[in-house]
């Protein structure tokens, strides 16, 4: 009996403010999405995989986001809850699958926060060289800190119109590299035309494999997308937004990764497609865009911004339900009279924080380990959605439920979810033979067994203390 009193769960929504719009959730997921994995580190992905590769790993990527999304889509629509994924993974998986999958997602941006305010500084350095990086990342802090605790309503206007200057920046490459291709401007010092470079090392000058190995990258790239669900707790109108916001941001971010890479791929030799510079300011000063870097490093201060403010909000929801599912004290499930969970909030911008020390203090050891961990959680969180839809359903139609009745629901089921989860094993099993990515694997396998096990060490101490409690109440009224 006390085990089921431990997994009951309580409503979790019930205080929270329902301000979230279709058009704030469909940017969220967007800014979420776009960010520096674009900007900054999609040449990579061109540099290992040829160009060609990069474009089949894109599309890959896209399908797999698509798969996964449309099972989140079923889950969050009939029961949208701000816990999401991790809710659903507790329910349907098992707690200590729900308990680690939210942790998992936690840390994720946690450390993603915290390397966020600390580009942010740099940039800023760029046109205020005298000023220390610190004070800069000071200020960011505070302004997404405040973004978050003030009101929901606040912190989904503010990523509105940070997510709509990354897509716009989007939107204006595409074309104008689209236009380069066509041959409408004059492009000087720039080996090849038109579709050469898919052919000029071969098709695939890198071979097969690399496409596989990428697919982490690209992964994280989509990584954000799952955003939806956890919004969907506090959308004014779920079961209409949810779905829209999905099919809107699906389709979307298909185009606009694999028209950014399609045109990255054919203007950029795979050889110059690098880490060291962001390919979006290297087109367009092969294009002879005025001040390039200058606007670049405009949007992605924006995106870095727009990324630590969806992340603490995300981080923040998963501490509150890891706190209402009472694997964390009670206050951290507690509300404002705005509705946010400040001190979950609170939390999980000391846990950025602390993220950032490591990567100054222990760079080679806890910051090493934090950031494979954090690279391999997307596919697993991802892996558990799909999951979970799969038991959904099944238990949906055992208990008398008809699958037309479902406001949205996944067409092609059980291919789809299937689909995905064989998606993220590819991506998991590309990086076994990439020695620089194979540390994920490492780090993040003990993790993953290490929360299971603190759960069911904790779980039964709790069990424990119910038993005795209630001992201790039946004696005293005996």
């Amino acid at each position: 009996m006390s085990t089921q009193i431990e997994e009951k769960q309580p409503d979790p929504n019930s205080h929270f403010k329902k301000e979230m719009q279709t058009r704030h959730i469909v940017m969220l997921a967007l800014g979420g999405v776009i960010g520096t994995g674009l900007f900054l580190t999609s040449g990579y992905t061109v540099n290992q995989a040829g160009p060609l590769g990069a474009v089949i790993a894109y599309i890959i990527g896209a399908v797999m986001v698509y798969l996964v999304m449309v099972c989140l889509g079923e889950l969050a629509v009939q029961m949208p809850e701000t816990g999401s994924f991790s809710s659903y993974a507790t329910r349907y998986l098992g707690p200590g699958t729900g308990y680690t999958v939210a942790w998992l997602y936690w840390l994720t941006w946690a450390v993603a926060i915290g390397s966020e305010f600390t580009a942010a500084g740099i940039l800023m350095v760029r046109w205020f060289p005298d000023t220390p990086v610190w004070i800069w990342s000071a200020l960011f802090a505070i302004a997404v800190f405040s973004s978050n605790v003030v009101s929901v309503r606040l912190f989904a206007e503010t990523e509105f119109w940070l997510s709509l200057i990354k897509v716009l920046t989007v939107i204006t490459f595409i074309v104008i590299g689209g236009a380069a291709i066509l041959g409408l401007f004059q492009i000087q010092n720039l080996p090849g035309a038109g579709l050469s470079n898919f052919t000029r090392e071969g098709l695939f000058p890198t071979g097969f494999l690399p496409i596989a190995m990428t697919l982490l990258a690209v992964s994280f790239a989509f990584s954000g997308t799952e955003l939806i669900g956890i919004a969907a707790g506090e959308a004014q109108d779920p079961q209409t937004s949810v779905p829209k916001a999905i099919r809107t941001t699906v389709v979307r971010l298909a185009l606009f990764f694999v028209g950014t890479i399609f045109v990255l791929a054919t203007l950029l030799p795979r050889e110059q497609a690098g880490l060291v510079e962001s390919p979006f300011v290297m087109v367009f000063e092969l294009i002879g865009i005025p001040y390039s870097a200058d606007i670049m490093n405009f949007v992605i201060l924006t995106a870095l911004i727009s990324a630590a403010n969806s992340g603490l909000y995300a981080a923040s929801r998963m501490l509150w339900t890891l706190s209402d599912q009472g694997h964390m004290p009670k206050r951290y499930a507690r509300l404002s009279s705005r509705g946010t969970p400040v001190n979950a909030i609170v939390l999980s911008m000391a846990g950025a924080v602390a993220s950032l020390l490591s990567s100054v203090l222990a760079p080679d050891t806890v910051y090493l380990a934090l950031v494979s961990i954090s690279g391999l959680a997307v596919v697993v969180v991802w892996m558990s959605i799909a999951a979970s839809q799969i038991a959904f359903r099944r238990q949906y139609v055992a208990n008398g439920g008809r699958v037309e009745d479902l406001h949205f629901r996944v067409r092609g089921y059980p291919w789809v979810p299937i689909g995905a989860i064989l998606c993220c094993l590819l991506a998991c099993v590309g990086i076994a033979f990439d020695p620089e990515q194979r540390v994920a694997l490492y780090f993040g396998l003990p993790f993953i067994a290490w929360c299971y096990f603190v759960y069911w060490i904790t779980r039964n101490k709790r069990a424990e203390r119910l038993a005795l409690a209630a001992a201790v109440h039946s004696s005293g009224t005996a």
